[in-house]
């Protein structure tokens, strides 16, 4: 004759338990295991969609910090073609005014004044 299984009451679950992983020992983790497996396949699927989210916010970052770079150097290469411009219409300014170019510099003029003269004023 089989036995009649007896009932005995389990103790509570207490935080410790869980802490310590006493309670996948229990027979409830064997009844609601699907459940379990459930929560852990979608435990595993966040953690893989935050890494994935990671790796396209340093993607973006990246491409930011490349696209400010190309954009400074597109206005210095603007203000440097604004300059040639303004070179070559001055310059064509000049030849229609026939304007040549100083070949000697202009002196600069120094004025000295006394100490005598300037206790006077």
């Amino acid at each position: 004759m089989a036995k009649k299984p007896t009932y005995r009451p389990q103790k509570k679950l207490t935080f410790i338990d869980i802490i310590k992983g006493n309670f996948l020992n229990r027979d409830e983790l064997t009844t609601h295991y699907k459940f379990f497996l459930l929560i852990f396949v979608l435990m595993m699927g966040m953690i893989y969609s935050n890494h994935l989210v990671n790796k396209k916010i340093k993607i973006v970052n990246a491409l930011k910090e490349e696209t400010e770079e190309y954009k400074s150097r597109n206005a210095y290469a603007q203000s440097k073609l604004i300059k040639v411009k303004m070179e070559s219409e001055l310059g064509k300014q000049v030849a229609e005014d026939s304007l040549m170019t100083l070949e000697s510099h202009p002196h600069k003029l120094l004025i000295k004044l006394d100490s005598t003269d300037a206790k006077a004023k």
